[in-house]
Order: C-alpha cells, then structure tokens, then sequence
C-alpha cells in the first residue's frame, strides 16, 4: 500500500535538506561542547518549509529555511586600572594583575616580583634608580 503523500525530507531536493541538517546539526553539537557556553543551555533547530502553490494548484514550490539558536558564549571580567600619568600628561590604562590595586605579586611562570600591573619590580627600580638626582646640600653652602 502507498502512501496518499510521499515527501521524504531526507530524499527532497536531492538529500539537500539533510545535507543542510547534517550541517545545523554538526554547529549544534559543537556548540554543547565549547566550554565557552553554558553546558545546560537550551539549543534549537527551526526547520521552516514552505509551499507556494500554482494558480492551477498542481504544482507546488517548495523552500526549506534553517534558523539555529546557541548558546552564547560566556563573557570574560577582568579589572582595568587608568590614571594619568603625571610627567606626561598621558592616560595610561593596565590591566590589574594582582588582586588588589597598589599591591606586588609573585609571577607563578617566573617566580619574580611584579607591580599589580604586571611590569617587573626591578625594571622600575632601575628606571627610579635613573632619575633620582642626588641633591648635595654642602655644596649649596658654599
């Protein structure tokens, strides 16, 4: 016995409409496993097919539209310090490398000490080492 109505998705328009599933499906399950999105978020396929029949109403057009809903992917919080500097003039903006603004850590790749900004201790205290000038005040006496 046959059936009064025989479309079958996975053979219409040559496996066209598989192809593209197999396509959205593949996306999908890509998406489940980035650990960037939330593992338990809803995700969804909306196949929309869609018939536009002749004025005859034999013959029928048929569009097939895919529209795939993800999970976004998660965002990122980090802390950024700004200030201006005051022998410049210039804004300077640094990402907080410590937990708390102002105070040294240890850098756990080199071990060395670093500012809450990340910039080596012992380079900034070769460069203050630089501009301090040394005021001699007997021989302002004199």
């Amino acid at each position: 016995m046959s059936k009064e109505i025989e479309l079958n998705l996975s053979k219409l328009a040559n496996g066209a409409i598989q192809e593209k599933l197999d396509g959205e499906l593949k996306k999908l399950f890509e998406n489940i496993h980035d650990p960037n999105t939330s593992p338990v978020a809803k995700r969804a396929i909306t196949i929309k097919l869609e018939f536009k029949p002749d004025e005859n109403r034999q013959v029928v057009s048929m569009t097939s539209d895919f529209s795939l809903k993800l999970a976004p992917v998660d965002g990122v919080n980090t802390t950024v310090l700004t200030g201006k500097d005051l022998n410049t003039g210039q804004i300077e903006a640094h990402e907080l490398q410590s937990s708390v603004p102002g105070q040294t850590y240890m850098d756990p790749e080199t071990g060395e000490p670093k500012t809450d900004i990340g910039e080596p201790i012992d380079v900034i205290e070769k460069e203050e080492a630089k501009q301090k000038q040394i005021i001699d005040l007997q021989e302002k006496r004199g």
